[in-house]
């Protein structure tokens, strides 16, 4: 009897040890290096061509260097107002000086409330367009002719920089656009229109921006603008939330020093406009050029 009650012991100790063991080397893994979480990230975008492709791109590199990176598409208000507030983390689409200057700048509502790490693109232009067979080269001229266009401008959501700056043009009738009417849309509104009077050879004027994957579809020009309603060439900028260098150091250091100027989006802005998921465009992008996402990245830092 002893022996039986010693050896079912004997068994029972054996199987502590084997869940001890196997608890000990899941905590251990658990610690591993490179399997520690290095925190949430939050990016917010606008629904434009170039935002949601740096959005995404920025987000599964963030993601590949481990951080839990959550993406969130707003309105353009929002967008800012959530970068003041601290309640998201960065945004990579603020247009700069003009555009989002109701935002950011010598008047902007958020200009001590947010940090500017600087251009992630320069020679961004808004404007008014239309396609190349149409035979005005001007806003002045093209309100000359509203006839032509319905006396209508194509526009984009209401929210925008460039439909507050189109607005206030026909309002103070800058370069005859007075006798103009601006319809409010999105940017997926405003493409399609386009694209059918393009199929139909009509003539359409449309706010639009450069850059944008229409350019690379259509033949398209963009309208002299003397009077600068748009103002002159812009640069896209990085805006990130106060706090963020003390609290993620390598996710700013990442924001602030990544040089976009050696990758082009292109690629990303067609797939996406194709019917490509842009989470999944993201990941073909990055596979298919690691070596350069990885030679603009910041020294010491790689995927």
């Amino acid at each position: 009897m002893t022996s039986h009650v010693n050896r079912n012991n004997w068994v029972l100790v054996a199987l502590m040890v084997v869940v001890i063991g196997t608890a000990a080397f899941a905590a251990g893994q658990s610690e591993a290096p490179g399997m520690e979480e290095k925190g949430e990230v939050e990016l917010v975008y606008v629904e434009w061509t170039r935002a949601i492709a740096i959005t995404h791109v920025t987000g599964e590199i963030l993601d590949r260097m481990g951080y839990d990176v959550k993406l969130n598409s707003v309105a353009n208000a929002a967008m800012w107002a959530s970068i003041a507030t601290g309640d998201a983390d960065a945004q990579l689409t603020a247009w700069l000086p003009a555009t989002h200057g109701m935002f950011f700048g010598p008047e902007g509502e958020y200009t001590d409330d947010v940090v500017d790490l600087g251009p992630n693109y320069h020679g961004a232009k808004l404007g008014l367009i239309v396609p190349a067979y149409v035979d005005v080269d001007s806003i002045p001229e093209m309100a000359a002719n509203a006839e032509l266009f319905n006396g209508k401008i194509t526009g984009i959501d209401p929210g925008a920089g460039m439909m507050q700056q189109t607005e206030t043009a026909i309002a103070e009738n800058v370069s005859g656009l007075g006798t103009m009417e601006l319809i409010e849309g999105s940017g997926a509104t405003m493409t399609a229109a386009l694209g059918d009077a393009i199929d139909r050879q009509e003539p359409i004027v449309v706010t639009l921006w450069a850059p944008h994957w229409v350019f690379g579809r259509w033949d398209l020009k963009l309208l002299d603008d003397p009077d600068e309603i748009f103002g002159s060439s812009e640069t896209i900028n990085t805006i990130v939330r106060k706090g963020l260098e003390a609290d993620l150091p390598e996710v700013y250091r990442f924001l602030d020093e990544y040089d976009w100027s050696m990758v082009d989006l292109g690629p990303v802005m067609a797939w996406n406009q194709d019917g490509m998921e842009p989470a999944d465009s993201a990941k073909k992008f990055i596979d298919e050029n690691l070596a350069l996402i990885n030679s603009a990245m910041p020294d010491g830092m790689g995927i």
